[in-house]
Parts: C-alpha cells; structure tokens; sequence
C-alpha cells in the first residue's frame, strides 16, 4: 500500500462524501492530464488517477483507511477561544495564527517547511471555507505562498511581519508557542506514521 496520502493529495477532508471524491479528481485530471500543454504532468497525474481510484472503491477505501491510519491531528487548544470567532478582531487573529503555525513548520522541518489545507483545518479547527480569506489576504500580500502542492509555506515578508506582530504582544506570542508545540507534536506523529509503512 503507498505511503502517499491520497486525502492530502487529493486537498480533501477523509471524511469526504463520493461527489466530492469525483469532483475534484475531475479538477485535478484536467490541470494534470499530460495532454494539458500548460499544466500536464504525467506523474502526478498518474497519482491523482490513483488516488481517485482507490477513494471512490469503497472496499478499496476502508482497507486504505485502515493501512494509513487517518486520524485528524487534535486542534490546538489556542485557537478554540472566542479571540478566533468573535468581533472584528477575529479575522486578524485566524491570520495571525496560520503565519505561527507556517512560522514553526519552517523552523522544525526546514525541508518540507509547508502545511495543505487539511493541515489548518485540523490544527486549527476551521472549516477549509473559514481560512480561504485568511490565506488569499496572506498570498496577496506576499506573507505566504503555494508550493507546486498547493500547500502553504510562510515567506521571508511573512517572517518578518509575524515578528514584528508578537514582539511586545503576549497573548500574540501564547499563540506562536503553542503553534510550535504543536507543529513539532504533529510532525513526529506523521514521521512515525512514515516510518511504520517503510
């Protein structure tokens, strides 16, 4: 069984319904389908059919499920207070929170420094739909960009900006180190997770 995530490949929760399995395996074949003459690549298309394959089998699926052992990454208990749900202030704070959360994975995995969508959803415990306009006011700015994934990754702007944000803020800074708890619990819980399936 392949050590590829095919959720994450495929930027879908695990839970995700058939229709959603198909609809974006048919967004992911198009851009990827090697006679795209912009956008085609041959291996991750070959990936994406995989995937799809094995998602929309439901015998295939659960016995996936069960070789992978998906379970969601606990949400850090930061970002349950109602400084991330309630007022005006809450739209800062969601961005500030996914800058400390990028911020941490650079510093604990400089190689692979970047987090999907499912990521901050689960660590953060936010709908995909909740931090779509946190990430596109991020991505305009420059504080973050998407890798060839389209997984996020904080930018050098990025670093500097957040810096400048928690530099005399104390409740700014519980969240970056609680972000950097988490990012280092949650990576060592997916190497050991690797390291089983090799």
């Amino acid at each position: 069984m392949s050590q590829i995530n095919y959720y994450d490949l495929l930027q879908i929760h695990p839970r995700a319904e058939p229709e959603t399995i198909l609809r974006v395996y048919k967004l992911f074949a198009a851009r990827y389908h090697p006679d795209n003459q912009r956008t085609g690549d041959a291996e991750r298309f070959r990936l994406i059919r995989e995937a799809y394959e094995v998602l929309s089998d439901p015998e295939k699926r659960a016995e996936y499920d069960r070789r992978f052992d998906h379970k969601n990454v606990e949400p850090l208990d930061v970002f349950m207070s109602r400084d991330f749900t309630d007022g005006l202030n809450a739209e800062y704070m969601v961005r500030i929170g996914i800058l400390c959360l990028l911020y941490a994975k650079r510093r604990s995995n400089p190689d692979y420094a970047a987090l999907s969508f499912l990521d901050l959803e689960n660590l953060m415990a936010f709908p995909r739909e909740r931090l779509s306009f946190a990430t596109w006011y991020l991505r305009s700015k420059k504080y973050i960009l998407q890798d060839d994934r389209s997984s996020f990754i904080i930018t050098m702007d990025g670093v500097d900006y957040l810096e400048t944000q928690i530099r005399d803020n104390e409740s700014l800074y519980e969240i970056f180190r609680a972000s950097e708890n988490g990012v280092m619990i949650s990576s060592k819980a997916l190497l050991g997770k690797q390291q089983a399936y090799a």
